[in-house]
């Protein structure tokens, strides 16, 4: 018993918190009509009319950050991440909870916030690094690091309205990682400038994700940022913390929520699509492919799908399948197979995924006719839209590269085949 207790206390993390988001709540009131006097507005209250509805954009968040953490915190649009970050920030006051920062803390959520056009470049730095909370002295000692990252030497006497819209770019963003504060907080910046500039980005995070002194908290859209640079992350949705800590299960996570709204705004569409959607008809009125499970699968699990059909015609007919490429393109796999049984089933299929690397795929079906002997009479008669087409990603630590298929050339392909077959023998159909 003793030595568990002493190794647990090994794992005890004894860095010191920097922030502490403690039962945060923010709301906002939004005006639903306008008193325009003052016998109006005391009507309305005898009626109990308020005149505004209340907008929870944030309930109950908690989290820690320590000192040395690239901590991420993602969700989608109108989630709150970024009205939490104002409130980190000390621009909003919460309504319920308290933020707790040790240390000089540096907001980055908006480019060129605080810059004056008629102002030369020198001039903005000084005024940018002044609303950010520092002294002349201070910005006295960070100027040549600023303006040498920003590459801007030669035009620093220039009015900035004469610099180009990346210069501009490239400027803010130095003065927002160049500034000597103990927090940087980032909010979408990381793709700024030409790819030079943010080849330099990428170095420089590389270096500061090494620094123990140094607490980046970023908030952003790209799944691979998190992966790459955080070791920490958040996921907020409908302004509530679902998932917290691992990195890669938050970036997971937030894939899996982007697959199962893009399923729901094409769910809530169909109602005004015709009869017959695009792709089927009389003789298909149904074809669709869809997950049986997770659509966020792993290497080794595979990922498992079913095919539904309703077939009301005569002829012999099959089904072909096509897995596309969604973030590189191409067609890294296709197949057909023969279909026994007319009227409405569902065939399931598992498709192996230990020859692919991470990526977004979709899975397309397409239905033939043909007189069961000669190749050349077959005859599509149904496929799948994007609405019921099947969108899956794989997201697995062995899968890191930038290929969809593992370098195992024709080898790869002929043990797909082969695998494929043997579970094509497998497949029921109900």
């Amino acid at each position: 018993m003793a030595e568990v207790a002493m190794v647990e206390e090994k794992n005890v993390d004894e860095r010191p918190v920097v922030l502490k988001v403690d039962h945060v709540a923010k709301m906002f009131r939004l005006p639903t009509e306008q008193a325009t006097g003052l016998k109006m507005a005391f009507l309305n209250w005898t009626k109990g009319i308020k005149g505004y509805t209340e907008q929870h954009v944030l309930r109950d968040i908690n989290f820690e950050v320590r000192q040395g953490d690239f901590f991420g915190i993602v969700g989608r649009n109108g989630s709150g991440k970024s009205t939490l970050l104002k409130i980190i920030s000390q621009i909003y006051t919460p309504e319920h909870g308290s933020v707790t920062v040790k240390g000089k803390l540096v907001p980055f959520i908006e480019l060129g916030v605080g810059f004056n056009p008629e102002l030369t470049g020198r001039e903005n730095v000084y005024l940018n690094g002044a609303l950010l909370g520092f002294t002349r002295a201070e910005i006295d000692a960070m100027y040549d690091d600023i303006v040498e990252f920003a590459e801007l030497e030669d035009f620093m006497d220039q009015k900035l309205k004469n610099y180009s819209s990346g210069m501009q770019v490239r400027l803010a963003f130095s003065v927002a990682i160049k500034a000597q504060g103990d927090i940087l907080v980032l909010d979408e910046v990381l793709a700024v400038g030409d790819e030079a500039f943010q080849r330099k980005c990428d170095n420089f995070f590389a270096e500061i994700k090494k620094d123990p002194t140094k607490t980046v908290i970023l908030v952003t859209h790209s799944m691979d940022s998190v992966k790459k640079y955080c070791n920490k992350a958040i996921l907020i949705k409908d302004g509530e913390i679902i998932v917290s800590g691992n990195k890669d299960d938050v970036a997971d996570r937030y894939t899996l929520e982007n697959l199962r709204r893009k399923k729901k705004n094409k769910a809530d569409n169909a109602e005004d699509e015709p009869a017959y959607p695009l792709g089927l008809n009389e003789a298909v009125p149904i074809l669709n492919v869809k997950p049986t499970g997770d659509p966020v699968c792993t290497i080794d699990g595979g990922f498992d799908f079913e095919v539904e059909y309703d077939y009301r015609g005569t002829k012999k007919f099959y089904v072909a399948l096509a897995m596309h490429d969604l973030r590189r393109g191409g067609l890294p796999y296709g197949d057909s197979f023969d279909l026994k049984q007319d009227g409405h089933h569902k065939v399931h299929f598992h498709l192996p995924m230990d020859l692919f690397n991470n990526g977004d795929f979709r899975i397309v079906a397409s239905m033939h006719t043909w007189d069961g002997k000669d190749p050349s009479t077959a005859e599509m008669i149904a496929f799948t839209n994007e609405t019921n087409a099947c969108d899956f990603s794989l997201r697995d630590a062995k899968g890191k590269d930038n290929f969809a298929l593992i370098n195992k050339t024709s080898m790869a392909y002929q043990s797909l085949d082969q695998n494929l077959a043997t579970r094509q023998a497998l497949q029921s159909a109900i």
